[in-house]
């Protein structure tokens, strides 16, 4: 049997690159079928669709956009739930609900299959991810050869659900980091001191990270080519922002929970993308 993955963009595509230097052979589909072609040259085998995708893997990645894309791979006669084979892994890798992953674990469990939260976060090192699993021990051991391709960490975070909740935790950090080096950038600048000053004593005490710097150079590269050219790069990003502190703030909500803080940085995420200090 082969391995299977869905979903070829900025995260995923790597991703997959990681799994072909597993034991099986890797099979991939993305809606827009260029997006296979390195990984094709690299050694993988594209599907013409999901179904075909997931008669013949025994475990699939999916890595889209958001809950209803995860919906749609899963559900409909073309379907993972529809066309993959009993005892199946599915691992979302999709910043989602974690109700969903509920629900989607509830309806694999009637089709046989392992339908479990798989998050996916960058490590420090380039092209490296860290996989936070949530599931029972014995399918996240079937999974971690896989996974741990290319030098990839892998937690167990607990149960099912559990894993969606460390990466919406995190990317509330990630997110709130952003907001701060943005606006304290801004004001360097309206003190007359240069941000690089700024960044040079903020690494020397620890206080900005490798993704805080990545994310200001990237923004400042790109801003160089205007405000059209920043908002077309950086506005999915923005927007991504906003999908994921919705979905922790859901989750907070439900459990009586308030994040001032985490509220302020989503209203404020989306701007900070797409607007220089």
């Amino acid at each position: 049997m082969s391995v299977g993955f869905i979903g070829l963009g900025h995260i995923g595509k790597p991703m997959a690159m990681h799994w072909i230097g597993g034991k099986n052979p890797l099979v991939v589909f993305d809606v827009a079928p260029q997006a296979a072609a390195d990984l094709v040259t690299a050694g993988a085998k594209a599907a013409a669709n999901v179904a075909e995708l997931a008669r013949q893997s025994e475990i699939i990645g999916i890595c889209v956009r958001d809950d209803k894309d995860v919906e749609l791979v899963l559900s409909g006669e073309g379907g993972i739930l529809g066309n993959a084979q009993p005892d199946t892994v599915v691992l979302i890798h999709s910043t989602v609900k974690q109700e969903s992953i509920f629900d989607w674990h509830e309806r694999g469990k009637a089709k046989s299959l392992h339908i479990i939260d798989a998050s996916v976060t960058r490590a420090s090192a380039p092209d490296k991810f860290c996989y936070m699993l949530g599931g029972e021990a014995a399918i996240v051991e079937r999974c971690r050869p896989l996974l741990l391709t290319g030098g990839n960490a892998v937690v167990h975070a607990g149960a099912v659900g559990s894993a969606i909740a460390l990466k919406l935790c995190n990317n509330m950090m990630t997110y709130a980091s952003f907001v701060a080096i943005h606006e304290a950038y801004k004001l360097a600048r309206a003190f007359g001191i240069d941000p690089e000053m700024l960044h040079e004593v903020a690494k020397t005490n620890g206080v900005i990270t490798p993704g805080m710097t990545a994310f200001m150079r990237a923004r400042g590269q790109v801003e160089k080519q205007g405000d059209a050219v920043l908002k077309s790069a950086f506005g999915p990003h923005g927007a991504l922002g906003r999908k994921d502190m919705a979905a922790a703030l859901q989750s907070a909500k439900k459990r009586d929970v308030t994040l001032p803080g985490a509220q302020k940085t989503d209203e404020l995420i989306a701007d900070v993308f797409v607007n220089g200090y």
